[in-house]
């Protein structure tokens, strides 16, 4: 077989896989509020699109920061901050940190595409720790106490947010609609250059594209991303703490990804439910959640080393190829 013709047959074993996982895992998202806590699902709805906007940069350019969680806990800030102090409609206020994420990444991003490797990483981490000193003393984040007390509102004036469900159902529709815009930018020209300049960005170079424009221009869809989760994660569970810009909710974001498996679609919510399940069950068992979480850790790196989703593509593959061969 050509190696033309084996990538065809591993794209379409690939693609058969992640039709048959959405559509499991949209059905399960629909009845879940109605098994699980409504409340414990939205947030990890929250975490797994923040972990899937971390894998666009991570996972398909080949970028590592250190730093998402400046648009995380700002946008969470910026969208508490216009319900609670301007009266605005939720829907206003997380497009507001929305965008707000996205004016940050352009400049983060900017900044630290400069450099390649680990001195890109430090300087995101750099600036977001810069960032997350002006929320400590700014007056309107309220300090270490946070914006709290945020009202959900009305959806467009109709939808009452204050009842659960109908705050699960539009926390799922962001979700759905967060990663179907991350599953487009892989999916078009734009996200093929991407896994061209992660794959060897020099020929990337080479073949006249603006690398430093591409790398930009995913940072800052990345960012934006990663800000519609912290803004709806602020309006969930109304208010917006310093816990959000801090260095350990980087980490954290780049622990669910790993986990999960990088540079797939599925993986990095995987890993981000993975995660809060955890930190939910043990928060009342007196275990540390970091240490647990760091031996699930290694146990992943060790029998999983593509993630655990990663592992699950891999094993599908092999079979495809198999059958085919057979």
């Amino acid at each position: 077989m050509s190696e033309a013709a084996l990538h065809r047959q591993r794209a379409a074993a690939s693609l058969r896989l992640e039709r048959a996982l959405i559509a499991l895992a949209i059905m399960t998202l629909i009845a879940a509020p109605f098994v699980v806590y409504p409340i414990f699902v939205m947030k990890m709805l929250c975490f797994a699109l923040f972990a899937c906007a971390f894998n666009l940069l991570l996972g398909y350019t080949g970028l590592l920061s250190f730093g998402h969680a400046a648009f995380f806990g700002g946008a969470a800030y910026f969208c508490a901050y216009a319900v609670k102090a301007w009266g605005w409609p939720p829907e206003a206020a997380i497009l507001l940190g929305t965008a707000g994420a996205a004016c940050m990444g352009l400049v983060m991003g900017f900044l630290a595409i400069r450099r390649q490797g680990i001195y890109f990483s430090m300087i995101t981490l750099a600036l977001a720790q810069m960032f997350y000193f002006f929320c400590v003393q700014a007056p309107f984040t309220e300090g270490e106490d946070g914006i709290q007390g945020v009202a959900r509102g009305h959806l467009f004036g109709v939808v009452d947010l204050g009842v659960t469900m109908n705050m699960y159902f539009f926390v799922l529709g962001v979700f759905l609609i967060g990663v179907f815009a991350v599953w487009r930018i892989v999916n078009s020209p734009f996200g093929m250059i991407l896994r061209s300049i992660r794959e060897n960005e020099n020929r990337a170079i080479s073949l006249g594209y603006s690398v430093g424009r591409y790398k930009l221009a995913a940072f800052v869809m990345s960012a934006a991303l990663a800000g519609l989760a912290g803004a709806t994660k602020a309006i969930v569970f109304q208010f917006a703490t310093l816990t959000d810009v801090t260095w350990q909710m980087s980490g954290e974001v780049i622990l669910m990804t790993l986990l999960g498996g990088i540079g797939t679609m599925a993986g990095p919510a995987v890993g981000a439910g993975l995660v809060v399940a955890l930190e939910n069950t043990l928060a009342t068992s007196g275990f540390p959640v970091t240490i647990a979480t760091g031996l699930i850790f290694m146990v992943c790196v060790l029998i999983f080393r593509r993630g655990i989703v990663g592992e699950i593509y891999a094993k599908w593959l092999r079979r495809a190829e198999a059958g085919s061969n057979n």
